[in-house]
């Protein structure tokens, strides 16, 4: 009958790992939305003059995310999952009730042209995204794995 060498050792660092892992992952994937959001809001049109009442920059400053779904009144929404355990996603979002006309500038309408900063910058700053959050997870597997 054979055995595992520190049987016990092993156990615990394979309990640590899941905690260790999502707190990196959840780290990680802040940063990256962080980055996705800072590309969106610097590529988001702002009005030159005030237009029936809206606000300089009220498109720019409705793009931002958040944890689970997004806001009521978003327009534009972009999700990112982790198959991890807990509730690990982050949603991308534009336009609120100042900016109801978030969809209308990324997609254009008949009388206006598209100006896209949305879809854009998240198919930008997707795979970036991807590899900064897999570096996470390998990062806090092998610091839990070394430790103790």
């Amino acid at each position: 009958m054979s055995s595992i060498l520190n049987l016990a050792r092993l156990d615990r660092k394979l309990k640590r790992l899941p905690d260790a892992v999502v707190a990196k992952i959840r780290g990680e994937m802040e940063k990256a939305a962080e980055e996705i959001v800072g590309l969106m809001r610097r590529l988001a049109p702002v009005l030159k003059d005030e237009v029936r009442g809206r606000r300089r920059g009220a498109l720019r400053d409705s793009i931002a995310w958040t944890w689970g779904k997004a806001p009521k009144g978003a327009g534009i929404v972009s999700q990112v999952k982790a198959s991890m355990g807990g509730d690990l996603t982050i949603t991308i979002y534009a336009g609120d009730k100042e900016a109801f006309y978030a969809r209308w500038q990324e997609f254009g309408t008949v009388d206006m042209p598209a100006s896209p900063y949305f879809y854009v910058s998240w198919r930008a700053g997707r795979k970036s995204a991807v590899r900064q959050i897999r570096k996470g997870v390998r990062d806090a597997a092998k610091s839990v794995v070394s430790s103790s």
